[in-house]
C-alpha cells in the first residue's frame, strides 16, 4: 500500500516536471497590453520560438495561442524562431471630427505595444508586430522596416491565426473564390465548418458562447492583397488568414520592399452585436484627413435611373438614356430636396466595354444640356463608369468632369482585392480628390476605413443589395436584418433602399423592369436610418414617389449623423436604430418575416417635448405592403413607444423639438 507521504512527492514531482516543460515551451512572461479601461488585454508570448497571442475580454479567454507569421517566396519565413528585441508601450487619445460618418465625434484612444523581433536564423530579418487595443477592440499589424537582410520581397502566405476556444456560431459571407464583388449571404454556421480551402470574406461575426459579439476584419488596407479567412487542418476552432493572390501569379500576394506594413488584423468586441454597429475602430486605425480643405464633400441622396429601368410615366416622351429622361429625373430631384442625380451605365456607350470612351456622351445624351437644368435645380450628377475606362483614362477624364461641373463618379465591376487592385482604388480616391470629385465603388470589396483619409470615397457597394431584387428573392428580409450586424459592421454600405412597389412573400416576382422588393414600404423607409451609407439612393422612378406615403420622410431623413444609438437588435430578426443630426432625431426600426411588436425607450431625447412624425405598417400592411399610417403625436423622454410592424415590416420616425403651444396629441401607447 502506498503512503500518504509517497503520493505527496510524486504529485510534487510531476508539479515541477509539468512547470519545467511549461517553462520551456513559453520563454518569458508575456507583454501584455490593456484597453483604457482595462476589459480588454492582450497578451504576446514566445513559445519555442514562436511568436503567439491571445485576446481577454473582461478576464474570459476570447482568443489563445494564435500563432503570428509570414512566408516568402524565397523560403524565408517569419515567426518559427525569434527572438525579442525591444518592447516599446504608449498610449493615445485624442477626438477628431470626421467629414461624415455615425457619430459627428470620434475618440481617438488606445493603448499600443511595439514588439521589435529578429528571427534567429539567417538572414535574421528584423520585424515588429505592434498591437494597439481599445475599448472597443483590438487590432495588429506586422511592420517590416529597412533593413539590409530584407529589402524587395514577395508574400506568398500570411499566417495570422485567430484560435478560440469553442466551436462557437457565426456568420459567415462564404465566397467561392477570391475574385469576388462581396455580394452574397451571410449564413450561420459553426466554426468547424470553416474548412482549409474555405473562403470567408470579412466582416465574420462570432457568437461567443455566453457573449461578447466578436467580429473579425481589417483595417487600413493600402498596398497589400486583402485578407479573407480559412480554417487551420488538425487545429479545431482556428482560423488563419488568407490573402488575395495577384492576377496570372499562383503563389505571390504581395510584392514590396522595406519599409512597410501591413493591414491592421481587428478584433472587435461587444457585449451585445449593437454595440459593434456602434464602434468606430475601423476608422481609428488609419490615418486622419489627407485633404486640406474637405469642404466641398457632401453627403445627401440621389435620384437613380438604373433600377428602375429608366423609367418615366406621365410624359409625352419615350424613356430610357436619354436627355429628357435625365432631365425629367433631375427634376424629381430637385423638387424633394435631393443633392444628386446619378446617371448610370450607358452614357458613353456600351458598359461592357473596356475601351469605350467616357470622355464622350452617347449622341442620345446631350450632357451639357443636362448639367445645366442640374446646376439650376440645385442638384450635383453623378456619372456611372466601367473600371477599366477608368484606368485608363482618369487623368483626362477626371479633371474634364471637374470642368463640366460634374460631382463624383461610381466606378464598377472591379469585383477583386488584390493588391494590384487595392493600388487602384487609392489612385482612384486620390485623383478623384485633385478634381473634387466623390466616389462610390460598386461590384467593390468591403471597406477598410480609408475614408477617414480620403473622405471623397463617400460610399460603396461590397453587399448584395437591393438590385438582386430584380432577378431573384435572395433580397429578402432576413438578409436586410443580417446585414446591419455583419457587412456593415465594417463601414458604409450603398444597399440602394426605397423601393416602394413592396410585395408580401407570395406576392413577390423578379422582375428586370420596375421591380417590387420584399417586405412593407415602411421597412424600405426605416433603411434610411438603419443602413449606414452617406450617399443614399432612391432606387424608384419619379411618379413612384410623387405623392405616395412616406416619400416626406425620406424627403428630410439626413444621410450623416452627429450621434447613433442601436435600440435593440438580434441579428437576422429584428433592429432598431436611432442617429441624430442637430436637434433632431431619427428611428428605424425593421423585423425579417416575423410580425413583431417591440417597446422602444425615449431615454435618449433630451429634455421637453418632441414632435414625433410617425411612419408605420398600416393594420392591413401584411396583405397590402404598400400601405402606411402616418401620424403626428407629442412625445418626451420618458415614453417608451411600442412598435408594431407586419412581416417583413418596419417603422420610421421623426422626431423633432416641439414649438411652444403646440395642438398635437399626446402620444398614448396602444
Amino acid at each position: 500500500m502506498v503512503s500518504k507521504r509517497r503520493i505527496f512527492i510524486l504529485i510534487v514531482v510531476l508539479c515541477i516536471g509539468v512547470f519545467g516543460l511549461f517553462q520551456c515551451a513559453v520563454e518569458k512572461p508575456p507583454v501584455t497590453i490593456s484597453s483604457p479601461d482595462g476589459n480588454i488585454s492582450v497578451n504576446f508570448y514566445l513559445k519555442n520560438g514562436a511568436p503567439y497571442y491571445s485576446v481577454n475580454y473582461k478576464g474570459k479567454v476570447i482568443l489563445e495561442d494564435s500563432k503570428l507569421g509570414i512566408d516568402f517566396s524565397n523560403g524565408l519565413s517569419l515567426g518559427k524562431d525569434v527572438q525579442i528585441l525591444e518592447v516599446k508601450k504608449d498610449s493615445f487619445d485624442t477626438t477628431y471630427s470626421p467629414v461624415y460618418g455615425i457619430k459627428k465625434e470620434v475618440r481617438d484612444n488606445y493603448n499600443r505595444v511595439t514588439i521589435s523581433l529578429k528571427e534567429k536564423r539567417t538572414p535574421e530579418v528584423l520585424f515588429d508586430v505592434v498591437f494597439r487595443v481599445y475599448n472597443d477592440g483590438a487590432g495588429f499589424r506586422y511592420v517590416f522596416p529597412e533593413q539590409k537582410s530584407l529589402g524587395e520581397f514577395a508574400i506568398v502566405s500570411e499566417n495570422s491565426q485567430f484560435h478560440f476556444i469553442d466551436n462557437h456560431n457565426a456568420y459567415a459571407l462564404q465566397l467561392k473564390s477570391f475574385t469576388t464583388n462581396y455580394e452574397s449571404e451571410f449564413n450561420k454556421i459553426t466554426l468547424d465548418e470553416i474548412k482549409e480551402e474555405s473562403i470567408i470574406g470579412l466582416p465574420l461575426l462570432i457568437e461567443v458562447k455566453d457573449g461578447p459579439y466578436v467580429a473579425i476584419t481589417e483595417a487600413n488596407l493600402t498596398d497589400y492583397a486583402g485578407m479573407y479567412l480559412g480554417g487551420v487542418k488538425d487545429n479545431l476552432n482556428t482560423l488563419i488568414s488568407r490573402l488575395s493572390p495577384l492576377p496570372g501569379e499562383k503563389d505571390i500576394k504581395v510584392k514590396a520592399s522595406t519599409p512597410h506594413r501591413t493591414p491592421w488584423r481587428v478584433i472587435m468586441i461587444a457585449p451585445e452585436p449593437g454595440k459593434l454597429i456602434e464602434s468606430n475602430i475601423i476608422l481609428n486605425f488609419n490615418e486622419p484627413c489627407a485633404i486640406d480643405d474637405p469642404s466641398w464633400i457632401k453627403p445627401g441622396k440621389a435620384a437613380w435611373d438604373w433600377w428602375s429601368g429608366s423609367v418615366a410615366k406621365g410624359v409625352r416622351f419615350k424613356s430610357g438614356m436619354n436627355t429628357k429622361t435625365m432631365l425629367h429625373y433631375i427634376d424629381f430631384a430637385g423638387d424633394y430636396n435631393l443633392e444628386y442625380m446619378l446617371i448610370d451605365a450607358g452614357w458613353y456607350g456600351n458598359h461592357r466595354n473596356p475601351k469605350a470612351d467616357i470622355t464622350t456622351p452617347i449622341k442620345e445624351i446631350n450632357m451639357k444640356k443636362i448639367l445645366a437644368r442640374a446646376k439650376k435645380r440645385g442638384v450635383g450628377v453623378l456619372l456611372w463608369m466601367n473600371w477599366q475606362c477608368v484606368r485608363d483614362q482618369m487623368d483626362k477624364a477626371f479633371p474634364l468632369y471637374e470642368k463640366w461641373g460634374v460631382k463624383g463618379v461610381k466606378v464598377d465591376y472591379m469585383n477583386r482585392d488584390d493588391q494590384e487592385m487595392v493600388n487602384f482604388y487609392h489612385k482612384v480616391v486620390k485623383k478623384a480628390a485633385e478634381h473634387h470629385l466623390i466616389v462610390d465603388f460598386h461590384g467593390a470589396y468591403k471597406p477598410t476605413g480609408i475614408r477617414r483619409t480620403y473622405p471623397n470615397l463617400i460610399t460603396r457597394e461590397g453587399v448584395m443589395g437591393l438590385e438582386y431584387s430584380k432577378w431573384s428573392k435572395r433580397c429578402n428580409p432576413e438578409h436586410e436584418l443580417t446585414i446591419p450586424f455583419t457587412r456593415m459592421v465594417a463601414g458604409p454600405m450603398d444597399f440602394t433602399p426605397g423601393a416602394f412597389r413592396n410585395a408580401t412573400k407570395e406576392q413577390f416576382k423578379a422582375v428586370r423592369i420596375e421591380p417590387m422588393a420584399m417586405g412593407t414600404r415602411c421597412h424600405q423607409l426605416a433603411m434610411y436610418v438603419v443602413y449606414e451609407s452617406p450617399l443614399q439612393m432612391l432606387v424608384d422612378y419619379p411618379s413612384a414617389y410623387r405623392n405616395q406615403k412616406g416619400i416626406e420622410f425620406i424627403k428630410v431623413v439626413p444621410t450623416t449623423w452627429d450621434n447613433t444609438k442601436v435600440l435593440n437588435g438580434k441579428v437576422g430578426d429584428y433592429i432598431t436604430i436611432a442617429r441624430k443630426k442637430g436637434d433632431e432625431w431619427y428611428v428605424g426600426s425593421m423585423t425579417d418575416w416575423t410580425p413583431r411588436k417591440l417597446t422602444i425607450p425615449l431615454d435618449f431625447l433630451g429634455e421637453g417635448d418632441y414632435v414625433a412624425e410617425i411612419y408605420q405598417d398600416a393594420t392591413d400592411a401584411d396583405k397590402v405592403p404598400t400601405n402606411v399610417t402616418v401620424k403626428k403625436v407629442i412625445v418626451k423622454s420618458t415614453d417608451k413607444f411600442v412598435i408594431n410592424m407586419a412581416p417583413g415590416g418596419g417603422f420610421a420616425m421623426r422626431l423633432s423639438p416641439a414649438p411652444s403651444g403646440t395642438s398635437l396629441p399626446r402620444y398614448k401607447p396602444e
